[in-house]
């Protein structure tokens, strides 16, 4: 399952979403985060679900690949469901069996609050898959270029930003490695009590964090060869351009909060 982990992972293409600039894909990403705490009912949640498939569609990523590649999330949004679904006891009794109480507001709040997360997961992995690293780098320098007058380090918050996205994939493909090196050993992780399997996780963890660390020694070394001395006086081979597509996204993204903001109930 780690190896097809795919948050932090870039897919070059032609699509759409690909040719935007990065500056208005963070922006956007930025208003549709605020766009989805406006949904309150079905219909606003239908008009966000409807919009992200149609943004995933001009991305020109497969619906399967990247459903396939949030299992690890979907776990995550089915456990929210869950808690949601027999935790929240509000509103008309629905299923009353033995000590199984579900109510119509838990089941209400569980389907919206996992649709809302499930939703900016699937934004958020569309930036990530659509746009290189060193171009978020860019576009979050761009973005944040204003604060240098409050002498902000710009340039290295946002390359820290851009590396750890980029070592999201790189950690995952080490993990999955160390797993089966340590199963072949005769590991057993997925039974035994809880005290049991928390000491059987601890010989993932340690060559992890080791090959962790000597991994971010061996970037700064090589970052320092190359007389990377911070963003003072760098120039960028790529021109960040803003053209039509991108206006013509943020206008399709304030119609949408419009919209949603008109539905609200």
């Amino acid at each position: 399952m780690l190896e097809k982990m795919i948050f932090g992972r870039f897919i070059p293409g032609q699509s759409f979403i690909h040719k935007l600039d990065p500056r208005s894909k963070l922006i956007f990403v930025l208003l549709f985060v605020f766009a989805v705490f406006l949904a309150n009912n079905v219909q606003t949640y239908a008009t966000l679900l409807g919009f992200t498939l149609l943004v995933i569609f001009a991305s020109r990523i497969r619906l399967y690949f990247l459903l396939n590649g949030l299992k690890p999330i979907l776990i995550l949004i089915i456990f929210t469901f869950i808690m949601h679904l027999f935790f929240t006891r509000e509103g008309a009794l629905l299923v009353d069996w033995k000590m199984i109480k579900i109510y119509e507001e838990g089941l209400r709040q569980g389907i919206f609050i996992s649709l809302r997360f499930f939703i900016l997961v699937l934004i958020t992995s569309i930036l990530t898959l659509t746009t290189s690293p060193i171009s978020i780098t860019d576009g979050m320098e761009d973005l944040l270029n204003p604060l240098k007058r409050f002498k902000l380090p710009v340039h290295e918050l946002a390359l820290m930003m851009s590396i750890s996205l980029r070592f999201i994939p790189t950690l995952m493909d080490e993990t999955d490695k160390i797993l089966k090196a340590q199963l072949a050993r005769g590991s057993d992780i997925s039974s035994g009590t809880m005290k049991e399997r928390i000491r059987a996780v601890i010989p993932l963890l340690v060559p992890l964090f080791v090959s962790a660390f000597k991994r971010a020694e061996d970037l700064a070394v090589a970052m320092e060869v190359r007389g990377y001395r911070g963003g003072e006086g760098r120039t960028r081979y790529r021109q960040l351009k803003w053209d039509a597509r991108d206006t013509t996204a943020m206008v399709v993204l304030v119609l949408l909060i419009g919209s949603l903001y008109f539905w609200r109930g």
